[in-house]
């Protein structure tokens, strides 16, 4: 018989073996949010989990019952020669550990693999995560890479991380880059999934000195920072990088390439037209109409996010190191230097 397992013990077995994560619900279920590392065996597709859905609703959960045995019968065939492709041990789960999971670790142990289910499905991951989140009590010194738009921080950060070096990349979990054209070209991350996706890293780092993370805002596109987390960045050393406005335009070039899609950054900058200078607004979207992106970065940062985010005066001075560099290297090297 399988047995279950909770979601800190699912959590080692990931981290500490070769081990087999299957969400066995419907694939829209999986694509809107799974336990990271997951792989999806459906037990029924998405017409088919609406069809018993609607049966439980309007005739009763026992009809809803038979008709979800027909329809698994027919496949079943194909959903244990699936399992049969993993060489490795298995944990299943669905949404609260219900028929769906149990199912599935029942035909499973049948056929003599080794299986568990995780009691209480995602449901009780998510509620596991969001404990830990709310507590943190452990949390190493953070290092926040700080500063104006386009001074490089997401690209120090991620060549910090090629090197070995524990970092949190906030944008990228969140699928934003925390700015009104953030979403552009990315996919935003549901809260659910990002908070397991900062779970995971933050487990991950627990006996490290200390994280280097990004200086973001509370809220980062769809998602927001658990308050502690952001507390505890807040009270932090504040790394603020400073590089020259054409090295800052190059990047945010490079980064969101608007010429793939002009008329989403047009759309976006009228969101914040009216909190800029009339004169400089028109002068902006003129730019943008004729694509030339890189004199409309330029108006956008001496015009609108210089002067609105003044990051430096939120904090006292014997938290923040000022970084001056003419490059991203040549900021990074500093910056290792800090940390060392």
């Amino acid at each position: 018989m399988f047995e279950d397992i909770k979601p800190e013990d699912l959590y080692q077995k990931k981290t500490n073996q070769k081990h087999t994560i299957v969400d066995v619900r419907s694939p829209k279920e999986f694509e809107e949010s799974t336990i990271p590392g997951s792989i999806n065996i459906p037990l029924f597709s998405n017409e088919e989990r609406a069809e018993i859905g609607t049966v439980y609703k309007q005739e009763s959960p026992e009809i809803a019952k038979q008709r979800g045995l027909t329809l698994f019968s027919k496949k079943l065939p194909d959903f244990i020669a699936a399992f049969q492709q993993l060489d490795t041990p298995i944990t299943v789960f669905c949404w609260r550990g219900g028929m769906r999971s149990k199912t599935a670790a029942t035909m499973i142990d049948l056929m003599g693999m080794e299986v568990t289910r995780l009691a209480g499905g995602i449901r009780a991951y998510r509620e596991w995560a969001v404990d830990f989140l709310n507590t943190l009590d452990f949390l190493p010194e953070l290092i926040v890479l700080n500063g104006h738009t386009g001074n490089g921080k997401t690209i120090i950060l991620e060549k910090l991380a090629d090197e070995g070096y524990p970092v949190i990349n906030l944008e990228k979990m969140a699928g934003h880059r925390g700015s009104i054209f953030g979403q552009i070209g990315l996919e935003p991350t549901n809260q659910r999934t990002f908070d397991f996706l900062l779970l995971e890293n933050l487990l991950a780092y627990k006996q490290k000195p200390f994280i280097l993370i990004e200086g973001e805002s509370k809220r980062i596109g769809k998602v927001s920072l658990p308050e502690k987390l952001y507390q505890k960045k807040e009270a932090s050393r504040q790394l603020f990088i400073e590089l020259p406005i054409d090295q800052r335009i190059k990047h945010i070039l490079e980064d969101y390439q608007p010429w793939k899609s002009p008329e989403k950054f047009t759309e976006a900058f009228r969101i914040l037209k009216r909190r800029i200078h009339t004169p400089i607004a028109k002068e902006i979207e003129q730019h943008l109409e004729n694509n030339a992106f890189e004199a409309a970065v330029e108006l956008l940062l001496v015009h609108y996010y210089d002067p609105r985010y003044d990051y430096a005066s939120a904090y006292p001075a014997n938290q923040q190191t000022l970084i001056e560099a003419q490059h991203v290297e040549e900021a990074m090297e500093k910056i290792k230097q800090e940390i060392q």
